[in-house]
């Protein structure tokens, strides 16, 4: 399959201005020399077009599951868009559900709104920093007793914790022994930018990584 849709949603981000270049000073404290904000996907377009790149990396990656989950909040619209590309563009027309911060006492009540989680439960969220939100969500899967499949994010920053040692994603890969698919790395933005003539942003990137990047 072709990785064009890596492309398409790099310029998506930085067209809505989820991307960005320059100097951020993250929670961490550190200087980042790029920032990525997936609240801003806030139009029907860009938030389809969200979904079609998560879509086509998880056709990419090959991972078996059964139905996918969006912890709240910012999963809910991502694991949204992405269970409709999956019908639309790849015949998959798969169950989802996504959790309420604050259980429900009345109406239907309960924890999960859609779908009631059952078999291989994909994890549908933008990026993973301490790997909180993960946590929780493995969490109320097992609790439900369903199996945690996998995770799917926006963006692998390929960088250590704030601690020093794995990064957040390979600590979900070591900790729960599960995949976990990324629509972009760090690596792949250097790529990109590089194609685009942008060297400035590449060498910024690229001392960024030698600081507190992990191996691929």
């Amino acid at each position: 399959m072709s990785d064009h849709y890596r492309d398409e949603f790099i310029e998506l981000c930085v067209r809505r201005g989820v991307l960005k270049f320059g100097s951020f000073v993250l929670k961490s404290g550190r200087e980042s020399p790029y920032f990525f904000n997936a609240g801003a996907f806030n139009s029907g377009a860009a938030i389809a077009a969200v979904g079609r790149a998560y879509a086509a990396a998880l056709a990419e990656a090959g991972i078996g599951f059964d139905m996918l989950f969006g912890p709240a909040y910012k999963g809910i619209p991502l694991v949204t868009a992405t269970a409709a590309a999956l019908a639309e563009r790849h015949g998959l027309d798969l169950p989802f559900a996504f959790n309420r911060k604050e259980a429900k006492d009345h109406g239907e009540g309960g924890l999960i709104v859609g779908a009631p989680l059952a078999g291989r439960v994909l994890i549908v969220d933008d990026v993973i920093t301490a790997g909180t939100a993960i946590g929780e969500s493995i969490e109320i899967i097992t609790a439900a007793g369903a199996t945690p499949a996998g995770v799917l994010l926006a963006l692998d920053r390929q960088e250590r914790g704030p601690e020093g040692g794995a990064s957040a994603v390979q600590e979900i890969r070591r900790r729960h022994g599960m995949p976990v698919v990324a629509v972009l790395s760090l690596a792949d933005l250097m790529e990109h930018m590089r194609r685009a003539g942008r060297p400035d942003e590449v060498a910024r990137m690229q001392a960024y990584r030698e600081r507190y990047g992990v191996a691929p």
